[in-house]
């Protein structure tokens, strides 16, 4: 089954940029959407943008839109989350997952659509 793995995350200043990526292995990820998420202590966990499993679609929450941009390459199997103008309001463990898509259909920020998971990476936007 598929099997992703999270890197990239560390320690960035405010106004500071981070891309986290996403590596899938165990199956193709042409037939899945992918979605970014994030978790803070105390708080419930969110999701924050996802994109479709062809790549031509995309859709982000409105507090990241304009300054995360999620790709994918599906011959790397890879998916990608440039975070640019990071505030401390973004620190938080982050997670890629994938859900079943083979239609090429939108992709949803419902966590529930989504099954297979990474292990996550910490962010952390500290002065």
């Amino acid at each position: 089954q598929l099997q992703l793995v999270e890197s990239g995350g560390g320690l960035v200043q405010p106004g500071g940029s981070l891309r986290l990526s996403c590596a899938a292995s165990g199956s193709t990820l042409a037939g899945y959407a992918v979605g970014w998420f994030r978790q803070a202590p105390g708080k419930e966990r969110e999701a924050i943008s996802c994109i479709n499993s062809s790549g031509g679609q995309s859709k982000n929450i409105d507090s990241v839109e304009g300054r995360f941009t999620i790709s994918r390459d599906n011959i790397k199997m890879t998916v990608d989350l440039q975070m640019t103008n990071l505030n401390v309001d973004d620190s938080a463990f982050y997670y890629c997952a994938a859900q079943w898509s083979p239609l090429r259909y939108d992709c949803k920020l419902r966590i529930s659509e989504y099954t297979s998971w990474g292990q996550g990476t910490q962010v952390t936007v500290s002065s």
